[in-house]
């Protein structure tokens, strides 16, 4: 329907023209409205200070009558209170008593009717409307919202508390009657947390409370945390340390006892240490085996011993009371006849270089060994073949040139039971001598024994040892076997050679 509507009756272009102009024209009039009563859109001050509002009234063309201006405060929304008036003839008026005093024109006259409010005070924020009564436009206004600051009163404080095993508050920071509302974070090495509450003022101020929470120790005692406050009107934190108060009973210690107290000592002292928050009250020395001895003097926590002697061969015991508890210690003094001679011990740089010296000294070994190892397995050491057997003393000529005899029955036992032989060490060239086809193999003599020739010579030798003999006895020098009958030319033997 509405599109053929529109197809029906479109709209002409003259009449688009007039609308558009018609709102401008309704857009420029109220700007002009607008425009002619000048005032500031936003002030912000501070209680006890004093603020001035301007206001002042443009007439371009000079044709509107300026009868009365009325400053009109709204605290509120819904509520309107005239604070100041002025009228060329009948001057000027303040009718809100809450102004009377603090409020005046600055210039007096309808054109610049700026007033001045003086010793502020928070309820004093609101819209300021500066209106004018006119001929023939009516009333012409223009408005300014003032907005009260207001600095915190910032503050932190310690709360004593006990130790124990319940989270507690230790500690509370607070900004208090704040414009706007101040933020409060906290600065801790302890281990806890915090808790932050707001409350709103009648005057709009706002106050901020934080509290901090933590399971208090003994170890807390002393430690800070720090309240640090954040606000519009301050130019920088408000930072304060706080420190902890952590009440516990007594935790004692007797120091001063060497295990030296020979008899003849004097002027020996014990002194009682109490860790205590509140400090203790009251210090008590007691000593087992009774009453104190006549050579002891106790002065508050110290115990002196004028003269060491029996008497004090005793257990000493400390109380300390405050008023969350008491707690004692004990020490047991052992009197011996003479002085003991304390040896110090060696310093620790000492023995870190005694061990120093033990690991290079080891390492050096460790070096020299395996060079050592290393020289022999490269050959440099000592031979590692088996050397021959040593050879009878005696010119190779000689028993070339001897002839060859038969050995004798002793002989050949006395060869059997030495069995001398030759052990080849390694390859030995081959001559003419070694030639197997000339029966040379003995320098060209017969063998010495053949098998046959030593089984009846073992015999001989065991019907020798019937009769007495021993053959561990002979005479080596006596019986020695005859040298091979080897002629010169046809073989030579060097002579045994000692390594």
């Amino acid at each position: 329907m509405a599109r053929d509507y529109a197809a029906r009756c479109p709209v002409s272009p003259v009449r688009n023209t007039w609308l558009v102009a018609a709102a401008a024209i309704l857009l420029t009039a109220q700007g002009n409205t607008a425009q002619k009563v000048r005032v500031e859109e936003e002030l912000e001050a501070y209680p006890t200070a004093s603020v001035d509002l301007r206001c002042e009234f443009i007439d371009g063309g000079g044709r509107t009558k300026l009868t009365q201006v009325s400053w009109i405060w709204e605290p509120i929304d819904g509520q309107r209170d005239n604070i100041a008036v002025f009228h060329p003839t009948y001057g000027q008026s303040f009718p809100n008593p809450a102004f009377r005093d603090r409020v005046i024109f600055l210039h007096r006259t309808l054109e610049n009717p700026s007033i001045r409010i003086s010793n502020l005070k928070m309820s004093d924020a609101g819209r300021y409307t500066c209106e004018y009564a006119t001929y023939p436009s009516g009333n012409e206004q223009g408005t300014t919202t003032l907005t009260m600051l207001a600095k915190p009163k910032n503050s932190a404080k310690v709360v004593t508390v006990q130790a124990g095993t319940k989270s507690v508050v230790v500690a509370q920071c607070e900004a208090a009657d704040g414009k706007p509302a101040a933020t409060i974070k906290w600065l801790a090495s302890v281990g806890g947390n915090h808790s932050t509450s707001t409350t709103n003022g009648p005057d709009g101020t706002v106050t901020v409370r934080s509290e901090y929470r933590l399971v208090p120790t003994p170890a807390d005692d002393g430690r800070e945390v720090t309240c640090v406050v954040d606000q519009r009107t301050q130019e920088r934190s408000w930072v304060h340390p706080v420190k902890l108060s952590v009440e516990y009973p007594p935790s004692v210690s007797i120091e001063g006892y060497d295990n030296n107290w020979y008899v003849g000592r004097s002027d020996v002292v014990l002194v009682c240490t109490a860790n205590a928050n509140p400090e203790p009250t009251t210090v008590t020395w007691t000593a087992v085996s009774g009453p104190l001895p006549d050579t002891v003097v106790v002065d508050g926590n110290k115990l002196t011993v004028r003269k060491v002697d029996d008497a004090v061969n005793t257990t000493f015991i400390c109380e300390v009371k405050n008023k969350h508890g008491a707690s004692k210690h004990q020490i047991t003094t052992v009197v011996i006849e003479e002085e003991r001679q304390i040896t110090p011990g060696p310093s620790t740089g000492a023995v870190i270089g005694g061990i120093l010296g033990a690991l290079v000294l080891i390492g050096i070994g460790i070096g020299i060994f395996f060079f050592i190892r290393k020289r022999l397995q490269d050959g440099e050491g000592p031979p590692k073949h088996k050397p021959p057997p040593p050879v009878k003393a005696g010119s190779s000529t000689e028993m070339l040139n001897k002839p060859s005899e038969p050995p004798t029955a002793t002989e050949t036992a006395l060869l059997t039971s030495r069995e001398v032989y030759y052990e080849p060490t390694g390859g030995e060239p081959v001559t003419n001598l070694d030639d197997e086809t000339t029966g040379a193999l003995n320098g060209g003599a017969p063998p010495v024994l053949d098998d046959s020739a030593k089984f009846d010579n073992i015999n001989e030798l065991k019907d020798h040892a019937a009769d007495g003999h021993h053959g561990n006895d002979l005479d080596s020098s006596s019986h020695e076997p005859p040298p091979a009958n080897i002629s010169r030319g046809e073989s030579f033997v060097s002579p045994a050679m000692y390594v």
